[in-house]
């Protein structure tokens, strides 16, 4: 009897092998989906904070008369952003879009919105004294499957960053 009962023991032992090897694999998949996915809305968040230090500092351009003076254009203003965007400078040119436009007062503004279609793209830096409103997207190609459907704006699995600000130019 002694040796049944050791038996049957060492069989149940027996079958428990691999178990913790499926738990693992079952619990893998949606660990790394989730991991991979955390560290893509660190990045993101990153890119935010690049573009919007760039748009600031590219901003005083207009604010201060330089690009006035200088004759910056659209093309000109997205280079100037682009430069000063650290990490994410490389793909910047063809996933940039900038629309400046002269505003005739700081509130209820309800300039156009991206579409499908298309972003707005005006370019007027105005003169000493206007109120300008800056509007900068940037599209960034997200590559975990979840994030694509969570963030896509148009479904076409991209995160479209928006910064926007507002100021007043100074007498120049």
């Amino acid at each position: 009897m002694r040796t049944r009962a050791r038996r049957r023991l060492l069989l149940r032992r027996r079958r428990r092998d691999g178990v913790a090897a499926i738990e693992f694999a079952i619990v893998a998949i949606p660990f790394l989906i989730l991991l991979f996915a955390i560290l893509e809305i660190g990045g993101l968040l990153v890119l935010d904070a690049s573009l919007e230090n760039a748009m600031i500092e590219t901003n005083r351009l207009i604010r201060t008369g330089q690009a006035q003076e200088g004759g910056l254009n659209r093309e000109g203003f997205r280079t100037a952003v682009c430069d000063r965007m650290t990490i994410f400078s490389n793909g910047c040119a063809n996933n940039l879009f900038v629309d400046v436009r002269v505003v005739p007062q700081f509130r209820n503004q309800m300039p156009p919105q991206p579409t499908e279609d298309g972003f707005p793209q005006e370019f007027q830096i105005g003169e000493a004294g206007d109120l300008i409103l800056v509007r900068v997207w940037y599209r960034h190609r997200m590559i975990t499957p979840l994030m694509q459907q969570a963030v896509s704006r148009f479904g076409d699995g991209n995160a479209i960053v928006a910064v926007t600000t507002a100021f007043k130019n100074e007498p120049f």
